[in-house]
């Protein structure tokens, strides 16, 4: 009996992952149109060629929680704190370094 419950419990979680990658995608393709949105109408200072790639190097470097906060944006609109959300994961050295590297592959730099 205890195997049978063993067993049962294990195809139950993993279950769960596939579930929870459509979530994550779900959220993280909400979250790159806010951030693009945010971008192209709040950061003058990124050139049109890049908004794209820096979408990419937030979005890869956005906590759960920042990805949940953009993905509520793309419901409710973008707002001040949309905008301090990509300014926070803009100042970390792993999203300076990502944003470097797409300016540097682009020509632009």
């Amino acid at each position: 009996m205890k195997i049978l419950a063993g067993a049962i419990l294990v195809l139950a979680l993993t279950a769960c992952a596939p579930v929870q990658q459509a979530v994550d995608n779900t959220a993280r393709a909400g979250a790159k149109g806010v951030v693009t949105e945010t971008l192209a109408t709040r950061f003058p200072q990124v050139p049109k060629q890049l908004i794209t790639p820096f979408t990419d190097c937030i979005i890869d470097n956005a906590s759960a929680l920042e990805i949940r906060d953009f993905a509520r944006a793309a419901v409710v609109g973008v707002d001040d704190q949309t905008v301090t959300t990509i300014r926070t994961v803009l100042s970390r050295p792993e999203t300076a370094q990502c944003l470097q590297a797409r300016a540097l592959s682009s020509g632009l730099v």
